[in-house]
């Protein structure tokens, strides 16, 4: 397994919720930055969820509202709580860290689908 890895991904209803998770390995868990991004195909990866320093958070103007980003210092878990999921939300998710300015660390990435 790599240093960061996500699991929780699957197919939900539009409308439904999805719980994402994501364990990092010593040393590569960060209170500096934590991160989520996704990426649908033909498109750029782009930031969903960002939670930093002292547990400021911030989301893309698309999931506001709907997501909740939050870590559990301890346990070294990032989460990625998804509600009233819709189609456009279908994508491969991201765990990201980066623990300082010049290095960051990815996961392998977790296929969520929004489909009825």
């Amino acid at each position: 397994q790599g240093p960061l890895v996500e699991s929780g991904g699957g197919l939900v209803q539009p409308g439904g919720s999805l719980r994402l998770s994501c364990a990092a390995s010593e040393g590569i868990f960060s209170v500096y930055v934590m991160a989520w991004y996704r990426q649908s195909p033909g498109k750029e990866r782009e930031l969903v969820a960002s939670i930093v320093g002292g547990g400021t958070t911030t989301y893309a103007e698309s999931v506001k509202g709907r997501f909740s980003i939050s870590r559990d210092i301890k346990k070294k878990q990032l989460y990625l709580q998804m509600n009233n999921v819709k189609p456009e939300d279908t994508a491969v998710y991201y765990c990201n860290s980066k623990t300082t300015p010049q290095t960051m660390y990815w996961g392998q990435g977790t296929q969520v689908t929004v489909s009825s």
